[in-house]
């Protein structure tokens, strides 16, 4: 079956718009490089506070990642996103932490 991960993020709150304007524009070689990866069903809902929580399911979360961090793309696209996040001028994908799953209903 694999991983089902959820990560929670805190997107600036003075960003938040802008992080809604660009994910409604996601590079189609970002989408490409995400499903090459084998991220599927891969969801982010953002609050207008800016906290964001991710949903991804995949067969290996470290391996996904680390196809993704293989990337040129994610390499630009992480480099474009890091100011948008409350992060210390860390990249997103490299501070995201699965949250631990307690119930699933099937």
């Amino acid at each position: 079956m694999g991983e089902r991960v959820c990560f929670v993020l805190q997107v600036r709150a003075d960003r938040v718009e802008e992080y809604r304007r660009r994910h409604a524009e996601v590079w189609p070689e970002m989408r490409d490089a995400l499903r090459s990866a084998g991220w599927r069903n891969y969801s982010l809902f953002l609050a207008d506070d800016g906290r964001l929580v991710g949903y991804l399911e995949c067969d290996d979360f470290e391996a996904c990642r680390a196809a993704m961090d293989a990337t040129e793309v994610n390499a630009r696209w992480q480099a474009e996103m890091a100011a948008l996040f409350e992060l210390g001028g860390e990249h997103a994908d490299r501070v995201m932490r699965p949250l631990p799953e307690i119930f699933h209903l099937d």
